[in-house]
């Protein structure tokens, strides 16, 4: 069975962020994701998990000035420091909130920059964090994103993040597979998704072009849920879609695959 999570950077956006894990956990899901959860308090946040009995599944690591520009500073050369502060950031909130997975994005490095010390600057980085999180039993994840919403961004596609994970060579560094993302920089999304399947910890759904939930765009998810159901994934995939109205009513879609929260949001419509 597949299990779905709420990323409360993107849904439930009606009301504040520390109100979305009561709205989550009411429609029926039991984890979130978290794409910045140092901006609101580490006891703030446990607060809302625990009151919901939510678990915490997923966040992101400190990714430079967001509002700036910035997606990451993972392979950008010269903010190893401020990264190490992040990834020392990362695990303080991981253990108190009990969660095992974090996403480091790598960024968009500065135009001119040698493509070699780019990637040098994100394998070694990335062996840093993995090793550090490692220590507590805590696994890393890098996410292939795309170049319309982020124009230069350095890691773009699943074979890529496959390499980069070799060199690394870190048994806790894994893939977070982006079906927005994916489908936009590469397609082929079930062949894909079979292929680096044991490297895939982490999912998330969002149709195309528009992000927003599935049934809305090109993506056949009725086909693509039941290959990464059969193909054997037991991770959680996480619904990372900006609605097209309301949250509650954006999860029709999900009533072959979570009738629990399908039925509750359309009982309040």
């Amino acid at each position: 069975m597949l299990r779905f999570t709420a990323n409360l950077t993107q849904l439930y956006n009606e009301v504040g962020f520390l109100e979305r894990f009561d709205l989550a956990a009411r429609d029926g899901f039991r984890g979130v994701e978290l794409k910045d959860p140092f901006s609101y308090g580490k006891e703030a946040v446990l607060d809302a998990l625990r009151r919901n009995n939510l678990e915490a599944v997923l966040f992101n690591a400190p990714a430079g000035d967001w509002d700036g520009g910035e997606r990451g500073i993972g392979c950008l050369p010269g903010r190893e420091e401020e990264l190490r502060d992040g990834v020392a950031l990362s695990i303080e909130y991981a253990l108190a909130f009990d969660c095992k997975l974090v996403n480091l994005l790598g960024g968009i490095p500065p135009k001119g920059t040698d493509p070699a010390l780019v990637r040098q600057t994100f394998v070694s980085n990335l062996r840093y964090a993995a090793a550090e999180l490692g220590k507590h039993g805590l696994k890393l994840v890098i996410e292939p994103v795309n170049t319309y919403d982020s124009p230069g961004v350095f890691l773009t596609c699943t074979a890529q993040a496959a390499e980069i994970i070799k060199d690394v060579g870190a048994e806790n560094l894994g893939i977070e597979y982006d079906v927005y993302q994916a489908q936009l920089m590469e397609g082929d999304l079930s062949n894909t998704i079979r292929k680096y399947l044991p490297q895939i910890w982490h999912m998330q759904v969002g149709d195309a072009p528009s992000r927003a939930e599935p049934g809305t765009g090109e993506i056949n998810f009725d086909c693509l849920l039941d290959v990464i159901d059969k193909a054997g994934y037991r991770g959680w995939i996480g619904c990372d879609y900006k609605p097209s109205g309301r949250t509650e009513d954006s999860f029709g879609w999900m009533q072959k695959w979570d009738p629990v929260i399908a039925r509750r949001s359309a009982a309040k419509r």
